[in-house]
């Protein structure tokens, strides 16, 4: 992107209202990025819900806000802006800021596995890395395996679940969470997807309420420990506390995920598991369990693999 220049860090601090001068002063799309990322930067916001940095927060913000593609070329980013326009984005930063709301809540939408989907405060915002093991097919385990029944377990808004259909297009796919208002966006992001005919959302507590076996389940449970919960930023707290903390060692849920799934595979089926920082807990629990976790190569940790035979051999292990 090119362009001219937008307010600086002073003009923005000294300002009385920086959000109003910038809707006097700025043009551009190029000038809104800019401005975004300055004060972003000035704040000392955390970034982590789908950028890493402020300036591809504030382009993401930016370009969202107008339903632009965030990869626009630099002749779209000298575009003139109409007031609403100005004044829709400086309401989003001024948002971003005060209440460090993450813009996937302020656009409703996020991308996973380079689908969109739509996202509010009901669910968590989609950055799992499982995303790259369902590019890779779930490779090696499920290599010469087309699963006919797939589950997404704590589906949140489904993102993991409807994503697993782009590696298995012919599979049957279950969304389950313990949360209504969960649910209630995951079916959103069916209908979005087309995929009325292919999936089921069902209101369970785990496997409460649905009937196996699956070739394979997934599952981003809550998994957050205690310590980590308490010292998170503030931007996680506008996501529904039960998808995140789990008990004081964050592993409340898996426990009960490792013991009930063998009931629920078929006897070649696979359990995909996200438990985050907490590995080092699930391991200290389960020495004698061979977990199998996955190395990213575009980052990421805390993802299990383990098939239906690994879990039944050691059962006993998970009824401590």
């Amino acid at each position: 992107m090119s362009g001219k220049e937008g307010l600086s860090a002073t003009d923005n601090l000294n300002s009385a209202d920086p959000y109003e001068q910038a809707v006097q002063e700025l043009d551009t799309i190029l000038d809104w990025v800019r401005f975004g990322a300055t004060q972003f930067e000035a704040n000392d916001l955390f970034f982590g819900h789908g950028t890493d940095n402020a300036w591809d927060e504030a382009a993401l913000l930016v370009t969202a806000s107008l339903h632009l593609p965030y990869d626009i070329s630099p002749s779209q980013a000298s575009c003139k802006l109409i007031p609403n326009e100005k004044q829709r984005i400086a309401q989003r930063i001024k948002q971003r800021i005060e209440q460090r709301k993450p813009v996937a809540y302020l656009i409703n939408e996020a991308w996973f596995a380079g689908m969109p989907f739509y996202v509010d405060e009901r669910v968590l915002i989609p950055r799992s890395p499982i995303a790259e093991l369902l590019q890779n097919r779930i490779s090696p385990w499920m290599d010469g395996i087309e699963p006919l029944r797939i589950l997404d377990l704590c589906c949140g808004s489904g993102c993991i679940g409807i994503a697993s259909l782009q590696a298995f297009p012919d599979a049957e796919l279950d969304l389950a969470d313990l949360s209504e208002d969960a649910l209630d966006v995951a079916n959103i992001n069916i209908h979005r997807h087309g995929l009325s005919h292919q999936v089921a959302a069902i209101q369970s507590d785990l496997f409460e309420q649905l009937e196996g076996p699956y070739d394979l389940i997934l599952s981003n449970p809550p998994y957050v420990d205690a310590p980590d919960l308490n010292d998170m930023p503030d931007e996680f707290h506008h996501e529904p506390a039960l998808g995140l903390g789990s008990g004081d060692d964050g592993l409340d849920i898996t426990r009960r995920i490792l013991l009930e799934a063998p009931d629920y595979l078929t006897d070649n089926g696979v359990l995909v598991v996200e438990v985050g920082n907490s590995w080092v807990n699930l391991e200290a629990a389960f020495p004698a369990v061979p977990f199998t976790w996955v190395e990213f190569e575009h980052g990421g940790h805390g993802v299990f693999v383990i098939t239906s035979a690994e879990l039944k051999a050691h059962r006993a292990d998970f009824c401590v």
